[in-house]
């Protein structure tokens, strides 16, 4: 267009380029290759803007995830995989009572024991009072006793108590009993013997009339013997204590123990017990004259044998194989005792004691019998 506003020749109105603008270049007006344009394509994607709802979920996984994280690093992770053992409850110990209250059964039965067990014919009350403090009330306690004799008890043992059903047991008493055997008819019938014997015609033989002479005398001076007698009771648990609950039983007594197994042998030290006979036999001396602490080991107390003792001898001294600073022997002695000789036997521990000088071998330790 030149400056009449016409357009120059062979070109068409609209076609020219903008005001003011330069030409597009020839690769841009017909697209030209990819990238060397100045406009960009477009994503093969649609952007679009996240809801609030998916907002909140992402932001509330996010705070679990690192709540799990925390919580892993304050209880650890062994604790999720290996699960630990729980804890084993603590024994408690309860201190209870018995079921069965053995020692009162055994007080009760050894009670009534002395109270059966004893009787005299010239005061029959005492003996129905004493019964009746361990029976049931309104118990008649003079039905089982003809009201005659006479009889002392020594001593009583209660012994083992056998439980039984309903609360009762039976407990076995063994009772230390004197009789008087020349009572009540047995004193008239040897008085009607010795009348007897003095309406028959006298004999010749003096050998005869000396046994005879001899045999009254014997009945005359007759002296009861203690004996040990067993007594199996019944009781039962009433009203928070322990009765009888009828008439008992008179049971043998075993004349000899069970066999119990022999101690083991033991490896002597024959040197070492000559080496300290000396010093067994000065002890056992002063043990029985009452001065134990003048031979016995510094700071070792050992209390003296009752008074009227006297050492018959040392009969065998062994002591053990062993070594150190202690040592341990076995002892039979002979003690003189109320006219009589007995022989007993000891386990004695013997200690070394040193000083600057001089060293010995003292008693630390003095035990009757064989158990270590």
């Amino acid at each position: 267009m030149d400056g009449r506003g016409r357009a120059a020749p062979g070109a068409h109105p609209g076609s020219g380029p903008p005001h003011g603008g330069a030409r597009p270049a020839a690769g841009a007006a017909a697209g030209g290759a990819p990238g060397r344009g100045t406009a960009e394509r477009p994503p093969p994607w649609q952007i679009e803007d996240e809801k609030s709802g998916a907002k909140f979920a992402v932001k509330a996984g996010r705070g679990v995830l690192w709540g799990v994280v925390a919580l892993a690093a304050i209880t650890g992770v062994r604790s999720w995989i290996w699960t630990p053992e729980p804890a084993k409850p603590s024994t408690v110990t309860v201190d209870s009572a018995p079921d069965y209250p053995v020692q009162e059964a055994q007080a009760v039965a050894a009670r009534f024991a002395r109270a059966y067990l004893a009787w005299d014919e010239a005061d029959p009350q005492t003996r129905s009072l004493a019964l009746a403090r361990d029976m049931p009330k309104g118990t008649d306690t003079t039905t089982g006793w003809n009201t005659k004799g006479r009889q002392e008890v020594l001593a009583t043992e209660p012994g083992t108590v056998s439980l039984l059903e309903d609360k009762r047991a039976r407990v076995r008493v063994d009772v230390l009993v004197k009789s008087d055997a020349l009572t009540g008819d047995a004193r008239k019938d040897d008085a009607k013997k010795d009348d007897q014997k003095k309406d028959e015609p006298k004999k010749d033989d003096k050998a005869k009339d000396d046994k005879a002479k001899k045999d009254d005398k014997d009945k005359k001076e007759t002296k009861s013997v203690p004996v040990w007698v067993g007594l199996e009771v019944p009781v039962v648990q009433a009203a928070g204590r322990v009765v009888v609950t009828g008439q008992p039983g008179l049971v043998g007594v075993p004349t000899e123990g069970p066999a119990a197994p022999q101690p083991s042998a033991k490896s002597t030290d024959l040197e070492f017990a000559d080496k300290t006979r000396a010093t067994a036999e000065e002890f056992f001396t002063k043990y029985a004259a009452g001065e134990p602490g003048a031979v016995a080991a510094p700071g070792v107390s050992i209390p003296a044998l009752p008074q009227g003792m006297t050492l018959g001898g040392l009969r065998t001294w062994t002591v053990e194989d062993g070594s150190g600073t202690d040592r341990t022997g076995t002892a039979v002695v002979t003690w003189q005792l109320g006219g009589a000789e007995l022989e007993q036997t000891y386990r004695v521990k013997l200690t070394r004691v040193s000083s600057a000088k001089a060293e010995r071998w003292q008693v630390a330790e003095v035990h009757g019998g064989l158990t270590p």
